[in-house]
């Protein structure tokens, strides 16, 4: 144990959130913090609508917290409280012309490979207009980062994938 400050994963993952809430920042989302357990969020929201989505709109929260180690169990109560969270704040009538894509993010330098595994495998989706793509992202020293999430197609708001990937991209790096 290091009993000189923090532990260098801890160093990485508080060093992470700070560039995410810069990125989030940058892409001209609002960013707003809240706690979950005693911990600190940072929340980036925004919302988009393109006419290639048929005048859909699309509200996208980025949900984004640091623990000492990335479990199942974990991930999967941060993804439920940030899409119930989203659900709770989201704007306009929910329905086919509006849709919240949430990513929830847990930061850490130790992440569990069934975390990673169950981050990876699928979207989450409650009802029709909400879908949830959990994130695990394991910092490490140095600056660089293993991020965990689903990729594929999602059967409902599939619509906005191309967009949430490419805003996770931009965010989750």
């Amino acid at each position: 144990m290091n009993h000189n400050g923090p532990e260098p994963a801890a160093d990485a993952a508080t060093a992470y959130l700070a560039t995410l809430q810069e990125r989030l920042t940058d892409d001209g989302c609002k960013v707003t913090l809240l706690q979950w357990e005693d911990q600190p969020v940072v929340i980036g929201r925004r919302a988009d609508r393109k006419v290639r989505w048929f005048g859909t709109k699309t509200e996208l929260f980025v949900f984004a917290t640091a623990v000492p180690e990335i479990d199942l169990t974990t991930l999967a109560g941060f993804t439920g409280w940030s899409m119930s969270y989203a659900k709770s704040v989201r704007k306009g009538l929910p329905g086919m012309r509006n849709a919240a894509m949430v990513l929830p993010a847990l930061v850490s330098g130790r992440v569990q490979p069934d975390a990673a595994q169950w981050a990876a495998e699928d979207a989450r989706v409650v009802g029709a207009t909400l879908i949830g793509r959990p994130v695990a992202v394991q910092a490490v020293q140095g600056g660089g980062v293993r991020v965990a999430m689903y990729r594929g197609q999602v059967p409902v708001g599939g619509l906005f994938t191309r967009h949430v990937l490419a805003k996770a991209a931009l965010y989750f790096r």
